[in-house]
């Protein structure tokens, strides 16, 4: 990859990670025990360059345990104080449009030094008549980090691709999500318009050591049905897809970017957020009971700038459930009610979302 600064002394080395079929995590721990206490060999290798990165001072600053509560109320919302984060992370840029292109002058991930790199992710294989291999994805570390072990996953930054959703990418970041044995291990992608902060294409994956109502609430299909759900009930609303395995996520990739590019010629933002979760009738609706993947896509009126009377920018995160929050008294003192309102603000009405929902559901099944 390019990188505007060269590798200084001592520093290391991106390593290579390939891996194969084995090496996805079937299912993963559950919440009953400890979370994380049997890590994958993706765990170990991402969180001891993690650990090892921050040690050099590679970040903004350095993260130690963050206070975490969950909000009173039915949706269960994880609020978390992350002051630094708030006070110095690298500025957004502006985005003026959906389709805005890539701008080589502006902040991207050519820049990165190549400390910054963790692991080099390809898989093994593409040979035997089975479906082609993803393209291999860096593994960088997100230097103002939301929780240990948050890292972007990049397809080749010379490229100079913008941030819109594409299909190889996704499918990496689920193969991601599946090497990880940790339940809390989540992969979201933001959009232009949809509070994304840099416009060069790139996936956030994150440990966040809570359960989130998004990975068991039951959605209903949509007509005609298909692969694709309504998620209600949740902090904000959701289409839901989900795949039981690896041999689904090539399919449900390809479906969801479909129906991200049909929210994006509707004049839509969207955010997309990935985790380990029940099948869309809930826990144990699927054939053996297991968890597989659920991919949740959210459309949005999109919103160019931060709002100075936000309280909070909503991103994949915020609308997901989990709220990394700037300040300590908006931390102890926010509730569900006030958390939704903001969440919610820039969402579609349900009867809306849902005539939108069929739309994708019979562009899905064409």
């Amino acid at each position: 990859m390019a990188a505007a600064a060269g590798e200084g002394p001592g520093e290391p080395s991106p390593e290579d990670f390939v891996y194969g079929e084995e090496d996805f995590v079937l299912q993963g721990a559950g919440w009953g025990g400890e979370p994380g206490s049997a890590p994958s060999r993706f765990d170990r290798a991402l969180l001891a360059g993690w650990s090892d990165r921050m040690e050099r001072g590679l970040f903004r600053y350095r993260l130690g345990p963050l206070p975490t509560r969950v909000l009173p109320g039915p949706m269960r919302l994880v609020a978390q104080l992350n002051v630094q984060r708030g006070a110095e992370r690298r500025p957004p840029q502006a985005v003026r449009s959906l389709r805005q292109p890539f701008d080589p002058r502006a902040f991207n991930f050519t820049r990165l030094r190549p400390g910054e790199v963790l692991l080099r992710l390809r898989r093994a294989g593409g040979g035997g008549g089975g479906p082609a291999p993803p393209d291999p994805l860096l593994v960088a570390i997100n230097a103002s980090p939301l929780e240990r072990g948050h890292v972007l996953l990049l397809p080749e930054p010379a490229r100079g691709l913008p941030q819109a959703l594409t299909a190889p990418l996704l499918r990496g970041g689920l193969e991601a999500a599946l090497l990880s044995a940790h339940p809390g291990f989540r992969v979201g992608f933001n959009g232009l318009g949809g509070c994304a902060s840099v416009n060069h294409l790139h996936l956030h994956a994150f440990y966040l050591g809570r359960p989130l109502l998004v990975e068991s609430a039951p959605a209903r299909p949509l007509r005609p049905p298909g692969g694709l759900s309504f998620l209600p009930g949740v902090p904000a609303p959701a289409f839901l897809f989900y795949a039981a395995g690896p041999a689904g996520l090539e399919a449900l990739a390809r479906d969801v970017c479909r129906a991200a590019e049909h929210l994006a010629d509707a004049g839509l933002a969207y955010n997309v957020f990935a985790t380990r979760g029940d099948p869309p009738g809930g826990a144990g609706a699927g054939a053996g009971g297991g968890r597989g993947l659920r991919v949740l896509l959210w459309a949005r009126r999109p919103t160019f700038g931060a709002k100075a009377s936000a309280a909070f920018n909503v991103a994949l995160c915020e609308l997901a459930g989990y709220l990394p929050l700037p300040a300590a008294p908006l931390f102890r003192e926010i509730t569900e009610a006030e958390a939704l309102r903001a969440i919610r603000e820039h969402l579609l009405p349900e009867p809306e979302l849902l005539r939108l929902g069929e739309d994708l559901a019979r562009l899905l099944a064409a």
